[in-house]
């Protein structure tokens, strides 16, 4: 009688381990999705209710939505995000995939000496550089544009380039000694090997920088602020509520709007961002 009643406890501690589990995760869910779900219900609002503590719409005013394309150039900011992230992630990943597989495989003097260089380069403040940064910017008649941030990354980024040399160590050395062994130039090791087997933290990266650029208000507001054309989606989203303090409606609509092509990106992006971020710690 003694094991059965021991097997029945051992399944009662486990299933009370799994209910005190998810009930700790729906409780992080409530409080991560309710201020998401607070965004949405006041969208729909009107807008003498969206000043109330109400939290449900009295009448669900889905005309907001109308109201937005009418009064405000949002696909001209949606373009403008669009074209600053996409070119700002491309560049990136150009310049920053090579570095950091110089980093990570090749053996040369000094590469210690530029890693470090890159970890301060992150932990370097942008204010620090700001004003003779956009007086360089400025001389070469670039500023009211969005050029002086995507440019840059031309040159690489320093999170970028740490984050995807740590990725490139966790994979092993032999395969690309057979690769070279089969004649493989350098650059061939690299698109033809450690590029395809390092697509998770390549992912990563260019979902890091793609985000970065999407939610991006300082730059534009130092570079593109005099420009309304230039104007990407998060600073015409902060000028519009500076204009419009009151209309928490139409600004919560907005901000919905904005939301959606971010969380539908991560969405299907998920597994392979997740996977990056995981494995990139495994060896350093």
């Amino acid at each position: 009688m003694t094991a059965p009643i021991a097997l029945r406890r051992a399944r009662g501690r486990g299933a009370l381990s799994w209910i005190a589990q998810h009930i700790v995760l729906v409780t992080l869910a409530v409080l991560f999705l309710g201020p998401v779900a607070l965004v949405v219900l006041t969208s729909l609002m009107s807008n003498e209710q969206a000043l109330t503590a109400s939290i449900i719409p009295r009448t669900w005013e889905w005309s907001n939505y109308v109201t937005v394309f009418r009064d405000v150039p949002l696909a001209r900011w949606f373009g403008n995000s669009a074209f600053y992230a996409t070119l700002a992630t491309l560049f990136m990943l150009v310049s920053s995939v090579p570095a950091a597989y110089v980093l990570a495989r090749v053996k040369f003097r000094g590469a210690n000496v530029i890693f470090v260089a890159i970890i301060v380069a992150m932990l370097l403040p942008p204010q620090v550089t700001a004003i003779p940064v956009y007086v360089m910017w400025s001389q070469l008649h670039l500023t009211g544009t969005l050029w002086p941030l995507i440019l840059p990354n031309l040159l690489g980024d320093a999170f970028s380039i740490f984050l995807l040399r740590q990725f490139f160590l966790t994979i092993p050395r032999e395969y690309a000694d057979a690769a070279r062994i089969d004649g493989c130039t350098e650059w061939g090791v690299l698109l033809r090997v450690i590029a395809p087997m390092a697509r998770p933290g390549i992912a990563a990266a260019a979902i890091f920088m793609f985000f970065n650029s999407w939610n991006d208000y300082y730059g534009p507001l130092l570079y593109a602020s005099e420009n309304e054309v230039a104007w990407p989606v998060a600073y015409g989203l902060a000028t519009f509520r500076g204009a419009h303090g009151t209309d928490w409606s139409i600004t919560m609509a907005i901000t919905v709007l904005v939301m959606i092509p971010v969380v539908v990106i991560f969405f299907f992006a998920q597994r392979v961002f997740v996977e990056g971020i995981t494995l990139t710690g495994v060896k350093g």
